[in-house]
């Protein structure tokens, strides 16, 4: 299968083959061209060549309608859901025939007992965090029964526990009744544990196929990137050394607090509690580790530090000086600088150039009177472009083209280089490949060194336990503990997440 966009060779004959009975991985980094392979075998992409078998019949899919009838399902990375409906009514979505409210709730209610994925039927999708949105997104796909199952990068916003719960039911469902699964990913965990079979794509090439038994996360590393990556440990001791601390081995961050929250408090509009008498402190130079399982308020904080929600009480405070976020650019122009959890919902316009995107903060030095130069805009976007090696055609690109991975930089490159204060690193490697997340965490580090405080939000423990000087858990928007990084380990922050008090 070969597909091309523009001057970028997305796919260069490709061959994959797929049986029944066994969960096939497609590995690579982002941008290697593993989901314009599914996209050309569901029909959402054309194929410029190549050919199509399904049980040994040439097939022609033009579109997802030709895919589902010939028993092919994909769950798609970026969600394909309408907010303002119910869970059962985006399930619902495509049924044809007479309509059943009962019989697609009760299907929704099976489907998550079986695959370990629970979620309210009636609830709203917009009311819904990014992780339970993925489960909607699953159980569309599910409840056709297809054949063949594409995941496209399924657990990036599920919990560890919630992942394993899918896994465990896709493999009875593989094994017992014969189906396939095509599963795109870029962690290795999750090929070495759960796949039968790994094809590894990079730069539109498969560059190399294993049996799952006889490889290991660096064999699929190198194979992956092209090189040797530092692999992010599964076990970090509980005495983690400082990883950008100056010579002297001082911790930084030993000025005053150059980020405060006092006592915030935030509300629904039903009036339900968000954050709760929320205190804590950032010192420059440091980084603070917000650990809590998803939904617990994280966003919320994120959203406050953004300009996009306001407290109903309390204080925030860059350098001493208190911030009313709720009046428009007042959190740009104090300091703060945002990498969101969700870029495409509140980081990039898809829809506009790299160029563009990387000055949606800050035209200034490039625009006279509110009318932008053009010239300038391109001749800076390209030094950020060179600065932060963002693969794209140009400054001109529009962002909808780049990987996922290349779109985070853009983000990256466009929040550190304002000078903030106070950089809010949220979730900034999920969906990201190896090679992306090795190159994320050196710049945070490197950003730190150079005095700004950042405060890191992830549902990776792992990423906190490697990155943060000071870990800060959370539970239903209440800290319920904080501890040194020296002093963290698994166990301690676990009962911390799940509301246990130090």
């Amino acid at each position: 299968m070969s597909k091309r966009f523009g001057a970028v060779s997305a796919c260069d004959a490709v061959d994959i083959e797929i049986h029944r009975g066994e969960i096939h991985g497609i590995l690579g980094e982002n941008g290697a061209g593993k989901s314009t392979l599914m996209k050309m075998l569901i029909g959402l992409v054309v194929p410029d060549s190549g050919s199509i078998f399904v049980d040994g019949a040439s097939v022609r899919i033009a579109d997802p309608v030709a895919a589902a009838s010939l028993g092919i399902g994909m769950v798609h990375q970026h969600f394909s859901l309408v907010e303002a409906l119910t869970v059962w009514e985006n399930v619902a979505l495509g049924d044809s025939g007479r309509l059943s409210q009962t019989g697609v709730r009760n299907a929704v209610g099976e489907l998550s007992e079986r695959y370990g994925l629970r979620i309210d039927p009636d609830a709203r999708v917009a009311d819904l965090p990014v992780g339970l949105r993925q489960r909607v997104e699953i159980l569309k796909c599910l409840r056709r029964e297809p054949d063949i199952l594409i995941f496209d990068e399924p657990t990036s916003v599920l919990t560890p526990e919630e992942s394993e719960d899918l896994f465990h039911s896709l493999r009875g469902v593989v094994e017992q009744e014969g189906r396939s699964v095509a599963l795109v990913s870029h962690k290795l965990t999750e090929m070495l544990e759960v796949t039968d079979r790994v094809t590894i794509m990079r730069n539109g090439l498969v560059v190399d196929r294993y049996m799952t038994a006889d490889a290991d996360a660096g064999m699929l590393a190198r194979a992956m990137v092209g090189r040797d990556v530092r692999l992010r440990s599964t076990e970090v001791s509980e005495a983690i050394p400082d990883m950008h601390a100056g010579d002297d081995g001082a911790t930084p961050g030993v000025d005053g607090p150059v980020l405060e929250f006092r006592k915030i408090e935030v509300r629904e509009p039903g009036g339900s509690m968000e954050l709760d008498d929320l205190t804590f402190s950032l010192k420059p130079g440091e980084i603070l580790g917000l650990a809590g399982v998803e939904g617990n308020g994280q966003r919320v904080i994120a959203d406050l530090l953004s300009g996009l929600r306001r407290p109903s009480s309390g204080e925030i405070l860059v350098d001493g000086v208190e911030v009313d976020v709720s009046q428009a650019g007042a959190a740009l122009r104090a300091g703060i600088a945002v990498i969101p959890e969700d870029r495409h919902d509140s980081g990039i316009v898809l829809e506009m150039s790299v160029a563009e995107n990387l000055m949606l903060s800050d035209q200034s030095g490039m625009a006279t009177r509110g009318i932008i130069n053009g010239a300038a805009l391109a001749v800076a976007a390209s030094d950020l472009i060179d600065r932060f090696s963002i693969m794209c055609t140009g400054p001109d690109a529009l962002m909808w083209t780049l990987s996922g991975g290349n779109q985070q930089r853009v983000v990256l490159a466009r929040e550190i280089t304002a000078d903030p204060a106070v950089l809010v690193a949220a979730q900034p490697t999920r969906g990201l490949d190896v090679g992306a997340i090795e190159y994320m965490t050196d710049q945070l580090r490197r950003v730190a060194r150079s005095g700004v405080g950042i405060l890191l939000i992830s549902s990776e423990l792992d990423e906190i336990l490697e990155l943060a000087d000071r870990i800060v858990v959370i539970f239903m928007g209440q800290v319920t503990g904080e501890m040194a990084r020296s002093e963290a380990n698994r166990e301690k922050i676990g009962r911390l997440m799940g509301g246990d008090l130090l």
